[in-house]
């Protein structure tokens, strides 16, 4: 099955793409309706050749709503995926002794930046903590730019607002009492980008007011549909670099979804890179590039299979060498990897839609109740949510992560709580990928984590 192109501005820019769109009853679409959606799709954002923001998650497996969860076991039955909910993840990622020494972010805050946002996203969220028993917070809301009234009717409005549930629902159940807050900004069109001048704004503006211990970011555009780029000037990225110097500066963590295309990446005409590339701001060095796993649970979160590299009917988790930076000196250790380039991802977590997460949504009308979606927009704000465990034990920001994960890497899994992934690849569309192995590798990065050993680690304590 294939996924949809983002279909405007913002969207192209997540980290992946959006509608691939499965009945969450008894029948999944037909490969023609899906092929159907993709040609309309890609009519429309072949017309507009510039690079686009699009959000990096695997759309949503739910052509229908459900009024409730189902089990795993009922979603492997009725609909042929496996389904899981934030407990799960919680005993997956081996969480609740964090918990229950009072490490749940307290004290800390998350950004997160979504285009357009969604209307009901304080409402979806505390339906979502009802569900699964976990404290209600009230979101802070910041709208960046003449933020435009929310059509549900808006296939690119609706898909960040899809986006947007998924992002703060999965930060909030990973770090329960970290506040949240949640930028939407408008996208207008730009000189040569769209969409990514406004986000950097705004995440430089909240990082100056001192707002934020880490910014989680679910999107993405591919380095080489920049301007620029075919004539090796990469200074239409390298302007944009402005809020993470800002963010380095004052010690925020940046973290940024590495794709849901596997090893290549959406180019300016509806299609993809016939070959390996890598999205920005994933790409950049002073940003933790997040990955996607698969994860095989039972009902309860107990793991039955090690975790592998996503890689699924539905997308593959996004990991390729940078052709714009060049290996920052964390990663000198893995240059045997990476050569002289910038390799991605640097961790990672649960994204695939073989393993969807679930979340309550209610700003279409028509398609009110839980879905599920995956994808390494998934992936970001559940490591966003590690992010400010860390942040609380350790007492401060631990600003740039990699550096000091990179160093964790060199230790015992018992001791680093990073768990290495050797099985699985990133190929996609026909694009040979990368193979995980042992230690680091383009696909999974250094691997995934055991929470309540790396989040220790992480913090020096």
């Amino acid at each position: 099955m294939g996924h949809s192109p983002a279909t405007a501005g913002s969207r192209r820019s997540l980290s992946t793409r959006t509608l691939a769109l499965l009945a969450v009853g008894a029948t999944a679409l037909t490969g023609a309706s899906v092929t159907a959606q993709t040609t309309a799709l890609a009519g429309h954002h072949a017309a507009v050749p510039t690079v686009r923001v699009h959000p990096a998650s695997q759309g949503h497996i739910s052509a229908t709503s459900r009024v409730a969860p189902i089990s795993t076991s009922d979603c492997l039955t009725l609909i042929g995926i496996h389904c899981y909910s934030p407990l799960q993840y919680r005993k997956a990622y081996d969480l609740d002794p964090l918990y229950q020494q009072g490490v749940t972010g307290k004290g800390r805050t998350i950004v997160i930046v979504d285009s357009f946002g969604s209307p009901t996203i304080q409402h979806d969220l505390e339906v979502f903590d009802k569900q699964w028993g976990l404290p209600d917070t009230s979101l802070e809301v910041v709208k960046w730019g003449n933020v435009p009234v929310f059509d549900p009717t808006d296939p690119t409005q609706t898909s960040w607002a899809g986006e947007t549930t998924l992002d703060v629902e999965y930060a909030h159940s990973i770090a329960p009492d970290a506040h949240i807050v949640l930028v939407e900004t408008a996208v207008a069109e730009t000189e040569g980008v769209t969409g990514l001048p406004e986000m950097m704004d705004a995440e430089q503006a909240l990082i100056k007011a001192g707002k934020g211990d880490v910014i989680s970011q679910s999107f993405d555009a591919t380095e080489n549909t920049f301007p620029g780029f075919d004539q090796g000037n990469y200074k239409s990225i390298t302007d944009l670099r402005y809020a993470y110097r800002a963010a380095a500066e004052r010690g925020v963590s940046v973290l940024a979804a590495s794709g849901d295309d596997g090893v290549t990446n959406a180019d300016n005409n509806g299609g993809l890179y016939p070959f390996p590339v890598a999205g920005w701001p994933s790409s950049d060095p002073l940003v933790t590039s997040v990955g996607g796993t698969e994860l095989t649970l039972d009902n309860d979160g107990n793991r039955t299979a090690p975790d592998k590299v996503w890689h699924d009917d539905y997308g593959a988790a996004g990991g390729a060498d940078s052709a714009v930076f060049e290996r920052p000196w964390y990663q000198w250790g893995v240059q045997g990897v990476t050569g002289n380039h910038r390799g991605t991802p640097d961790i990672s977590m649960s994204a695939a839609v073989d393993g969807a997460a679930w979340t309550y949504e209610s700003y279409d009308p028509a398609r009110v109740g839980w879905h599920l979606t995956g994808g390494t927009s998934e992936a970001t704000p559940i490591f966003a949510g590690i992010t400010a465990l860390a942040d609380q034990l350790a007492g401060h920001r631990l600003g740039q992560l990699n550096w000091r994960m990179y160093g964790l890497a060199n230790l015992p899994a018992k001791w680093s709580g990073i768990v290495d992934v050797t099985t699985g690849d990133n190929g996609w569309n026909g694009v040979t990928g990368y193979q995980a192995a042992k230690g680091y590798d383009l696909a999974s990065g250094l691997g995934t984590i055991d929470a309540a050993k790396f989040v220790h680690a992480i913090a020096g304590r």
